[in-house]
């Protein structure tokens, strides 16, 4: 499958007190320090959206995200839709209504550079619904057949600390020119273990699911 990354087209405190009397440093109220959640007694504050853990922070919740755009979206612009939620983004990348799935890929190339242009102030005005809603950037594509062209796509930065022999591994894929840096190794070996692995992610977001909701039921401290 070919897939073609586009330049962007993205949509678009108080002051400090001095300590109190009788606080010292690092302490809250009658000497005690504050909680996870920043207040005094170790109480965390709990807005909508998940709690924290698994490296999500407080995010509005996202499940139904698929379902919303399926709602949201003006008929004719997608036969099929596919909606993809992680920490920052929603990526959604639909097959173009009417055209043959067996056009030629220059054909189709032009077919969805045309639906992104005439769709621009649409699309954007989806995405901020969807930001404000689901408190994520929303990142469009399309795609005819086996050409598929992401509009909008953050590149996100994560922090690694690799060992030698692990960037021994990188730099081979750079070096064997399947990679053109050490990113691009990376995230290549990111996607040899999700095509891999998809099986046993699958069942582990699965359990991460229901922990989230075996924790919502919990009594708040």
């Amino acid at each position: 499958m070919r897939t073609r990354h586009d330049t962007p087209d993205l949509t678009p405190g108080a002051p400090r007190r001095g300590p109190r009397a009788g606080f010292g440093p690092h302490r809250g109220p009658r000497g005690m320090r504050p909680g996870p959640g920043g207040g005094p007694g170790g109480r965390r504050g709990r807005g909508p959206g998940r709690p924290g853990g698994w490296q999500q922070g407080d995010l509005p919740n996202a499940d139904d995200a698929a379902k919303w755009f399926a709602g949201r979206l003006p008929d004719g612009w997608f036969d099929h839709v596919d909606v993809t939620v992680d920490r920052e983004e929603i990526t959604v990348v639909g097959a173009l209504a009417g055209v043959e799935a067996g056009t030629d890929a220059a054909e189709a190339e032009g077919r969805i550079s045309r639906f992104r242009a005439e769709t621009r102030e649409q699309r954007m005005a989806v995405a901020d619904e969807a930001q404000a809603r689901y408190g994520r950037t929303v990142s469009w594509g399309a795609r005819v057949g086996d050409t598929t062209a992401l509009f909008t796509h953050l590149a996100v930065p994560v922090m690694t600390r690799l060992r030698q022999p692990e960037r021994t591994v990188l730099d081979t894929l750079v070096d064997a020119g399947v990679a053109r840096s050490r990113s691009d190794a990376l995230a290549w070996c990111v996607r040899l273990v999700g095509d891999h692995a998809e099986s046993w992610l699958g069942e582990l977001r699965e359990a991460m699911t229901e922990v989230d909701k075996l924790r919502a039921k919990g009594p708040e401290l």
